[in-house]
Formats: C-alpha cells, structure tokens, sequence
C-alpha cells in the first residue's frame, strides 16, 4: 500500500508539474527560431518605414495633381474667355469688312469719273565713272 501510495504521489506531482509547465509556458526558445524571428522584426521595421515614405510620397504627388488641376482649370478658363474675345473681334472684323466694302462701292463711281494724271518721269542715265590708272613704281 505504502508503494501504491508513492505511485499515486509521484503521478500526481508529475502531474501538476505537466499542467504548471503547460500553462506557464515554455521560455526557451532554440537560437534558429530567436535568429528566425528577429530576422522578421527586423524585416516588419524596414516594411513601415517603406510604408511611411511610400505615405508621404502619396501625399505630396497628391499636392502636385491637386495644383496641376487648379492650373489646368484657371487655363480652360482663360482659354474660354480668349475664345470668347476672338470671336468678338472676328465679328467685328467681318462687320468692318462689310462697312468697307460699302464703303468701297460708293466711292468706287466717284473714282472712275475723275482720271488720275500718271506722269512717267524719266531717269537721265547716270554716268559710269572712268577706271583710276594704276601707278606703279619700279
């Protein structure tokens, strides 16, 4: 009885200290596995900081197109309003053009009852001038 008793004492110390090793968890931790998971720290580290930068690269594109749309937006406004002026003065280059040509017809019978005098001047001919002789000393 005293060895069943010892038997049963020493399953049940084993026992308990199964359950406290379980439930405390073990703190070893072999160096390939330690080397393994500082190795993916240290990779997760270089991840955000990538990340970080990617961020403000993001944000400062995201400023540029923001600028490049007002640009692009003030420019359709000018290039609408300069459309606008350049068909205003297309029309008032057309209504110009007519009151010319009105303008034109009417003076043209006034024109052909008086004869402009063409006088044809003629030019005295100009005179070559004769070639200096050459001097030369020996």
């Amino acid at each position: 009885m005293i060895r069943t008793a010892m038997v049963r004492n020493l399953v049940a110390v084993a026992a308990i200290t199964l359950i406290s090793v379980g439930l405390s968890g073990c703190d070893y931790w072999p160096p390939a596995l330690q080397t393994q998971i500082e190795q993916l720290r240290s990779d997760l580290q270089t991840a955000t900081m990538e990340k970080a930068q990617l961020q403000n690269q993001l944000a400062s594109i995201a400023k540029v197109k923001d600028d490049l749309q007002a640009q692009v937006s003030d420019l359709s406004k000018a290039n609408q309003d300069k459309s606008t002026m350049i068909t205003s003065l297309q029309n008032g280059l057309t209504a110009a053009q007519g009151r010319l040509a009105k303008s034109a017809k009417i003076a043209t019978p006034k024109a052909s009852a008086v004869k402009p005098s063409t006088k044809v001047t003629q030019k005295a001919p100009t005179k070559k001038k004769a070639p200096a002789k050459a001097t030369s000393k020996r």
